[in-house]
């Protein structure tokens, strides 16, 4: 049993009014069937994918179109009920379950695609579309999501854009905050702003959804998005190689860029200890063993014949000047799903191994890995594993220490070590998984204190009562 967040973290209700029985009539009244009060049945909603930190909601609302939602919102705000957005609950900073009782409001009915066009690529759908299914539905028409992550058969849409997930596609498609071409959000009280643009250019005035992207769900309730995908690749290759040293990693990425350019389409690396734990809790198997790094190359084209020349030429420079040891290359698609899950499935192994606490961190490339180093050296013996991997062509490090259990001392022992160390290298110390609860104390290491107070202004002008996902992204004492 997973303990109370507020007990653990010591956090004080704010004066928010409890859920009464005329609050769940109204509700049953506007959603009948989709309220749900079962102590049993919202269990899972209360606790993250992480199994770290554990909410009291005694109410979950399952909204099915924007003008539930917005009715909810509305009588949330006057009746001062605070409110959990909640997508697929696959997010790793505590940010998307309650920390006390807040009423959670999912998106898992909202999961109507709304329209594709095939000339411009560009699809609308509601928030509670799962990744991968819009993933299928857009490979039937010959195009794909701009973003792929480990989360993809559980997460939502509208929960990867609150928080602006970035995942293994990044290098190529860039990030959401780009993709994105317009959303549909519902405002703290009630009202709906449809900013839901199907453009690729608009320049009239503000570009507003940026607010909304990575927000965590503290402006807003994201209900439908515009986004841009890219035309599925006709060729995909992957290469799976070791490397010797970290140096080695950082040479074959300049290497790889300089050769592949435009159809490099994931550059991700992970040290010997995550293919241990791979290997051990997940049963998987690699071809490439005995080196102390891993990296995992894709390309993505329209020409096979290019493009595996293009990689075969990478690859023999890469052997005969010894930056790579040992490699497999895949083309078709089951070897390539195999290989993936290498990479992929190190956040479940990890979680198989113990408690895990998790950092998320953007640096300069070349100092990526030294984190890892300092921190395994910093911990010695009270850690169980201390493993990096991540999106090296991002500069996206995920470090990782595993414990037998949850141990304070521990957590003082990396905290804020690793969060002033990232600063010492003017790195964030959030670079894809958002602050959510457990990071938003440390957002000083990464904006300075005007930036903050900024945020703030605009959370008091969006959310005056402070209802949209209290306790989250931005510091307490605000």
């Amino acid at each position: 049993e997973v303990m109370l967040t507020s007990e653990r973290y010591g956090v004080q209700r704010l004066p928010f009014s409890r859920v009464s029985d005329p609050d769940v009539a109204f509700f049953e009244r506007l959603m009948p069937g989709r309220v749900i009060t079962n102590p049993e049945e919202l269990k899972p909603f209360n606790v993250d994918w992480l199994k770290s930190v554990r909410g009291a909601s005694k109410l979950m609302l399952k909204p099915q179109t924007t003008a539930e939602v917005s009715q909810v919102l509305r009588y949330c705000y006057e009746k001062n009920l605070a409110v959990n957005p909640q997508g697929g609950n696959t997010g790793l900073v505590g940010g998307s379950v309650p920390v006390f009782d807040e009423i959670i409001l999912s998106t898992v009915l909202m999961n109507q695609i709304i329209s594709f066009d095939k000339v411009s690529g560009i699809l609308v759908c509601q928030a509670g579309c799962i990744l991968e299914k819009l993933n299928e539905h857009l490979e039937e028409q010959g195009f794909i999501m701009p973003l792929d992550l480990g989360a993809k058969g559980s997460c939502h849409i509208g929960g990867n854009v609150a928080t602006n997930a970035g995942g293994l596609r990044l290098l190529r498609y860039g990030s959401l905050r780009g993709t994105v071409l317009g959303l549909e959000v519902v405002l703290a009280d009630g009202s709906a702003l449809d900013c839901l643009a199907s453009l690729r250019k608009d320049n009239t005035g503000y570009d507003l959804k940026q607010l909304f992207i990575g927000s965590e769900g503290t402006l807003g309730v994201i209900t439908a998005v515009s986004i841009l995908c890219p035309q599925k690749p006709k060729a995909v290759n992957l290469a799976f190689l070791g490397c010797q040293s970290f140096a080695k990693v950082l040479e074959t990425f300049t290497t790889c860029r300089a050769m592949l350019g435009e159809i490099l389409s994931a550059y991700e690396f992970m040290d010997g200890k995550c293919m241990e734990l791979v290997e051990k809790h997940l049963k998987l198997s690699s071809p490439v063993t005995g080196s102390p790094f891993y990296v995992l190359i894709e390309t993505s084209g329209s020409n096979s014949t290019h493009d595996e020349e293009k990689l075969n030429n990478f690859l023999e420079r890469a052997m005969t000047s010894g930056l790579v040891t040992d490699g497999t290359v895949a083309t078709d698609e089951k070897k390539i799903k195999t290989l993936w899950s290498l990479r992929e499935r190190i956040t479940e192994a990890l979680t198989h191994d113990g408690y895990v606490y998790k950092y998320d961190i953007s640096l300069p490339v070349g100092k990526l890995y030294d984190l890892v180093s300092d921190t395994r050296a910093r911990l010695g013996c009270s850690a169980k594993n201390v493993v990096g991997y991540g999106h090296l062509g991002d500069g996206n490090l995920h470090l990782n220490i595993t414990a037998e259990a949850y141990s304070h001392s521990l957590l003082a022992a990396i905290e804020p070590f690793v969060y002033e160390w990232t600063a010492r290298y003017n790195g964030s110390i959030s670079a894809e998984h958002g602050l959510g609860f457990k990071k938003k104390q440390f957002i000083q290491y990464s904006k300075p204190s005007e930036a903050v107070l900024l945020m703030q202004r605009f959370k008091a002008m969006l959310d005056p009562r402070g209802i949209l996902n209290p306790y989250k992204t931005l510091p307490a004492g605000s």
